[in-house]
């Protein structure tokens, strides 16, 4: 099955035109530089980054934290945005980048400031959905499953993120200390926690800890990391009920084997929350598995119907299975796209589109064990 292409309507006309003069002149100007800008949410600032890197400009960190006075006033209500910096902050001043790439709320104000104080030099992306006028953009990427649409809106499947074959091939030489003496099969687990469409309770962790205790008992390696978002109560339930096994849970001192764990895995199972760790699983073209939480939305669900149609997830129900699929690389489609519009040569390869799932031989130590 082959995936469709997200529906994209090119910017056209006049305001094309407009847009390429104006990278043009940015480029004669001074190197184009960008900034990733955020409110410091780690799981959106990487999405912003990911992307940046697969633009390939060189780029800076800019964190926005308004002072509590007015983190919730509507932005016409505020005053020049940088008078409302609250501590935490990066500075927002001159030169302006001639890139900048936008994420969450609390940035909106800032990023349509600097759009402004840059006499409209500045190209303007937002990822995910900002809601409200989008006409103040040149690029919005906000995931299929929020069905935004507009003639400057790029939607993807899931988020942007940093996950590229060539970072994986890096990660699994750098944790290939770690992982590589752990027995295969090796199973990725990434445990998220409560979000407002979902709950990780007691009684769902026990459940979860059930099933793992048992892919540990039949000889599978599990690596184990949990989010800022597991609490502390559900993250012991899985720790006891893994007690004397093989299992590797990452204990939260450096260095994060997050991507060494993704690097590793035969197949990994990700909990229903996260778009972000579904995404970025989905990047590694390895079955991904997705463990059920209480809760949902109809947003939720449309993005696990997505995942599942174009053969990268299925649902856990206790035993393993092998697929393979073309791994999902949106982040470098819509790096490709971004390029375009800034009139720069080159732009990387992206991978578009996903195969049809295949049945995949499970790797030589289950052969022999016939229930997986």
């Amino acid at each position: 099955m082959n995936r469709k292409k997200a529906a994209i309507i090119p910017l056209l006309g006049p305001e094309r035109n407009k847009i390429s003069n104006l990278r043009t002149k940015m480029s004669l100007d001074a190197p184009m530089t960008c900034w990733v800008l955020s409110e410091g949410k780690a799981g959106m600032e990487r999405q912003c980054i990911g992307l940046a890197e697969a633009v390939g400009l060189p780029y800076t960190v800019k964190r926005v934290k308004p002072h509590w006075l007015w983190k919730d006033l509507p932005a016409f209500l505020r005053p020049d945005p940088r008078r409302t910096l609250g501590p935490g902050s990066s500075p927002i001043e001159p030169p302006w980048p001639g890139l900048l790439i936008a994420c969450g709320r609390q940035s909106i104000p800032f990023a349509h400031a600097i759009k402004r104080w840059s006499e409209g030099h500045t190209f303007l992306v937002q990822t995910q959905n900002p809601r409200g006028d989008l006409a103040g953009y040149d690029l919005v990427v906000p995931p299929n499953h929020d069905q935004v649409s507009g003639p400057n809106v790029f939607s993807i499947v899931g988020s942007p993120h940093p996950i590229t074959t060539e970072r994986l091939a890096r990660a699994k030489k750098t944790f290939a200390d770690k992982f590589a003496p752990l027995p295969a099969p090796r199973v990725a687990v990434l445990i998220g926690g409560n979000s407002k469409a979902y709950k990780l309770t007691p009684a769902r962790a026990q459940q979860t800890s059930a099933q793992l205790r048992a892919l540990a008992e039949d000889r599978v390696s599990l690596m184990i990391t949990m989010s800022r978002r597991t609490r502390e109560k559900e993250a012991a339930i899985i720790k006891e009920a893994l007690a004397g096994t093989n299992a590797f849970i990452w204990d939260g001192t450096p260095s994060n084997p997050y991507e060494g764990i993704l690097a590793w895995a035969d197949a990994i199972l990700v909990t229903a929350d996260s778009v972000n760790m579904m995404t970025e699983a989905a990047a590694t073209g390895r079955p991904v598995f997705v463990l059920q939480l209480d809760g949902g939305s109809p947003k939720f669900d449309r993005f696990h119907a997505e995942l599942t149609a174009l053969g990268i997830t299925r649902p856990f129900r206790g035993k393993l299975e092998f697929w393979t699929y073309e791994p999902l690389h949106e982040t470098q489609r819509v790096a490709a796209e971004i390029r375009r519009h800034l009139g720069l040569e080159a732009p990387l390869p992206a991978r578009a589109g996903v195969t049809a799932a295949r049945l995949l031989a499970p790797p030589p130590s289950l052969s022999k064990i016939d229930h997986y």
